[in-house]
């Protein structure tokens, strides 16, 4: 397994060992040893999965706010994303700070999404299936987002953003001056 820094403070790039012959691959996705052995030492407890059928559907940039925040370990088990995130807490040195990452069947790469970025991600291929762990179970309560196109982020989505697919309640999320940060960064 290798673990790579990101240029966001915090941020991991996870590739596990794959295997592969004429029949298919094997990797062992999570194997809660090896993640601590590498410093990744979160207690997942809950696994999520979408499915996004077309490409260009766009979801996010979602979080959850104290103190149900959560930290994600996502992948593509199928098709192609381009995953995104931001750093939205205050006094971090990558604040409001943002990065793309393509994750993919075919890369096997996982993105460790600490507590405090906004996350989500736009499908490149048909038929996205996308699994994430997290630390911390949903609270509606605490649930929340950023516009994805907020002009100040300058986020670069690699789709013509007129015809993104979204959810309503992703339309509607507040840019980043408008949104009561709760975040804070400690360091370590």
């Amino acid at each position: 397994m290798k673990v790579y820094d990101t240029s966001l403070q915090d941020v991991k790039l996870i590739e596990t060992d794959v295997f592969g012959d004429h029949r298919g691959f094997f990797t062992e996705s999570y194997t809660q040893q090896k993640f601590m052995d590498a410093g990744i030492t979160h207690e997942f407890i809950q696994d999520n999965h979408s499915l996004s059928i077309e490409p260009g559907v766009l979801r996010g940039l979602h979080f959850q706010t104290p103190p149900k925040a959560q930290t994600k370990l996502v992948r593509a088990t199928t098709g192609v994303i381009y995953d995104v995130l931001v750093d939205l807490r205050a006094g971090s040195p990558t604040y409001k700070q943002w990065e793309g990452y393509i994750l993919s069947e075919y890369n096997h790469r996982q993105l460790l999404v600490p507590k405090g970025f906004a996350h989500g991600f736009v499908t490149l291929s048909p038929n996205c299936n996308v699994q994430y762990k997290v630390d911390e179970g949903y609270s509606k309560e605490h649930d929340g987002g950023i516009a994805f196109d907020d002009p100040e982020l300058g986020i670069k989505w690699p789709i013509s953003l007129d015809k993104a697919i979204l959810s309503e309640k992703d339309k509607h999320h507040p840019v980043l001056a408008e949104f009561d940060n709760p975040f804070t960064w400690e360091e370590k």
